[in-house]
């Protein structure tokens, strides 16, 4: 016995069974994959898969703007052709310096089949790459306008364009008021500032801060808070001018970009804001509380030349709405910080 756990110990193999079969009890067993066959692959009785979704009849061609400051806007071809351009009467207008005024058009020709068709631009329309004066169309195409403008071509239906709708509008609009965001606010005013010096136009805006809210809030509660300033909005909506763009700044401030506007019209245009605002008020149970907005203006033409005229341009808005806030509110404060 003292043999043999010697024997083991330095490192010999017995061959008795005895010994042998505690340490090594199992059987020695090969792994390998199973045969196609019996997986089950190439069965007939196989479960098939769901046949895909039949074409909607409901589809129609989208078009959808991927770069630039209208990135994920969508228009939907309802059988007449869409020109694409930087021109007023375009169907879809792209504010790029690099587009044509006319530069595109997307149509459906007499047999159903939808084609691009460049309308001599400047520099080019392209597909897949390749510079076309007219070309064939297939859904999820991209077209390219010029250096920088691209769009895709689509057949959506009514779910799927519902969907791309939404995504675009939560993507430029406040959640809460429904104007524009501050982030499309910011992309807007590089644009129209841009576009403004190129074509030796005007630009200016209008900040407006609501006087009072607090009041609203502490008395009423944040909820009837949130309710004065969707009105708020509403009423100077109801002011402007189709071009000009209404944009929340944050909290109980607003921002109007007075598109082509100098500066003796833009404080016009705010004190026709601040009339609007004076009207409102909230009460309940004997507490009232008068809701004004103080606003102040600036205008491309007063700023000299720099490097960043877009913070320029909101810097001095703010300093003069400031400026009607401290001097009494309920005022607009326009050139030299006149408050009227």
């Amino acid at each position: 016995m003292h043999d043999t756990m010697r024997n083991l110990s330095e490192g010999a193999v017995d061959s008795s069974p005895r010994l042998v079969t505690p340490i090594l009890g199992l059987r020695a067993v090969t792994l390998r994959s199973p045969s196609e066959e019996e997986a089950g692959f190439g069965r007939h009785d196989t479960p098939l898969l769901p046949a895909p979704f039949p074409p909607s009849p409901e589809s129609r061609a989208t078009l959808t703007v991927l770069t630039g400051l209208q990135a994920g806007r969508l228009e939907a071809m309802n059988g007449a052709p869409v020109t694409i351009g930087r021109a007023p009467d375009a169907a879809l207008v792209v504010d790029d310096p690099g587009v044509s005024w006319h530069h595109a058009r997307i149509a459906r020709s007499a047999a159903g089949a939808y084609y691009a068709q460049d309308l001599g631009s400047t520099n080019g329309t392209y597909l897949r790459s390749v510079r076309i004066g007219v070309a064939p169309l297939h859904g999820g195409d991209l077209l390219q306008l010029g250096p920088h403008v691209r769009v895709r071509f689509a057949l959506l239906d009514a779910v799927e364009e519902r969907l791309h709708r939404q995504l675009y509008e939560s993507s430029v609009h406040d959640a809460l008021t429904h104007v524009f965001n501050r982030k499309y606010l910011n992309d807007r005013l590089l644009a129209e500032v841009a576009h403004a010096r190129r074509t030796q136009g005007e630009a200016s805006i209008l900040m407006i801060d609501v006087d009072c809210l607090k009041d609203v809030n502490d008395r009423f509660g944040h909820l009837a808070g949130d309710r004065a300033l969707c009105t708020i909005a509403a009423r100077i909506q109801s002011v402007l001018r189709v071009e000009d763009v209404l944009a929340r700044y944050g909290g109980d401030e607003f921002v109007v970009i007075a598109t082509g506007t100098r500066v003796a019209e833009a404080a016009q245009l705010a004190e026709r804001v601040r009339r609007t605002v004076e009207g409102l008020h909230m009460g309940a149970r004997g507490r009232d509380v008068r809701i004004t907005a103080s606003i102040g203006v600036a205008s491309l033409e007063e700023l000299p030349p720099n490097d960043d005229p877009v913070a320029a341009l909101v810097a001095a808005a703010d300093a003069r709405m400031y400026r009607a806030k401290v001097t009494g509110r309920n005022r607009v404060c326009a050139v030299d910080l006149r408050c009227t």
